[in-house]
């Protein structure tokens, strides 16, 4: 079975650096994250990092352990699903953090992920609705950033 692949991305007045770090901290991540209704770092982890795990469970209330498999501050970090909903077989995601010019950032994130049957008889369906909840999540990340009145 094949992966299905999405990507967004949306441009952030703030530094990569900035956006890296305010993205990977547990602490803030409901702050900014519309999707979820919980997040936390798990297994006594304090801050994200490579082979650190994470509990978030979306406003749905469908929850998922990822695992950091990449953590390359300030430039990209991936996850993979280790403990998640039934219907999803795998769930990969990346995010990058490109610096356009000086405090500006394009944020990419590219979800990867493949469906049990039957959940894959939606699959049109299911990726239009997680695509269009990360494109809501990207522009609540700015809008959240970019509110701010000190420079990031």
């Amino acid at each position: 079975m094949e992966s299905i692949k999405f990507t967004e991305k949306k441009e952030i007045k703030c530094s990569p650096e900035y956006v890296f770090d305010y993205t990977q901290d547990y602490k803030q991540r409901l702050t900014w994250d519309t999707f979820l209704k919980k997040a936390d770092l798990i297994e006594g982890a304090t801050t994200a990092g490579k082979g650190v795990k994470a509990y978030c469970v979306a406003k749905n209330g469908l929850g998922m352990v990822t695992e950091y498999v990449s953590f390359n501050r300030p430039k990209a970090t991936a996850i993979r699903m280790t403990k998640g909903p039934f219907m999803f077989k795998s769930f990969l995601g990346s995010w990058t953090f490109k610096e356009i010019q000086t405090d500006l950032t394009e944020v990419i994130f590219l979800y990867s992920f493949q469906l049990r049957f039957p959940f894959n008889l939606a699959t049109g369906l299911i990726r239009k609705n997680l695509q269009g909840n990360v494109r809501q999540r990207l522009e609540d990340l700015k809008k959240t950033l970019e509110a701010r009145s000190t420079t990031c």
